[in-house]
């Protein structure tokens, strides 16, 4: 994925994630990248991958477990109505 400098790089990158938890990409209960994982991958600083990360975990894609990681929710949240 390449990345629009003219929009948030956080916001892209948690995008991206929430897509992949979508398409399966990440099924529910499944690990996702680290915060580091994150950063190289999308060739970011960790705080902005932590940032994107933390979008993905307020909002309800992603739970958090001290010492094991951080995995996809199981239930998924409810999508928005429109």
């Amino acid at each position: 994925m390449e990345l629009d400098s003219t929009r948030p790089l956080w916001r892209q990158i948690a995008t991206e994630i929430i897509r992949r938890i979508k398409d399966g990409t990440y099924p529910p209960g499944s690990r996702v990248p680290s915060t580091l994982e994150t950063a190289q991958e999308f060739g970011v600083v960790n705080a902005t991958a932590a940032t994107a990360m933390r979008h993905v975990r307020e909002a309800g894609w992603t739970r958090g477990e001290v010492g094991l990681g951080t995995f996809v929710s199981d239930p998924l949240p409810p999508e928005p109505s429109a």
